[in-house]
């Protein structure tokens, strides 16, 4: 069964950040690059199978039905809506920080 991978704006604005970061950060656009190849690659690759992610530790967030895939250190907030094979993304953020108010 394929799953339509669908991002909102939200998940949208959060991975520009990141990458913006990375780059200003490294000061190297290739490695940046590489971790939005990356973050893409193991998105797109989920299309045909839904996500193994894990349910997230916060219980509200666990009572939303969210799934979570940890991408290096990278944590990827998603429904999955099976009656439109479709597959959400929500939110990006780094797993080091306080994730919840991000979503």
């Amino acid at each position: 069964m394929s799953y339509q991978i669908l991002r909102t704006d939200k998940f949208n604005d959060q991975l520009h950040e990141i990458i913006h970061y990375i780059t200003d950060d490294a000061g190297d656009v290739d490695v940046a690059l590489r971790v939005l190849d990356k973050i893409e690659h193991t998105m797109m690759r989920h299309s045909d199978t839904q996500l193994n992610g894990s349910h997230p530790r916060y219980s509200i967030l666990r009572k939303q039905d969210y799934r979570a895939e940890t991408i290096d250190r990278h944590l990827i907030f998603y429904k999955v809506n099976e009656p439109q094979n479709q597959v959400i993304l929500y939110a990006i953020a780094d797993g080091r920080r306080e994730y919840l108010r991000l979503i």
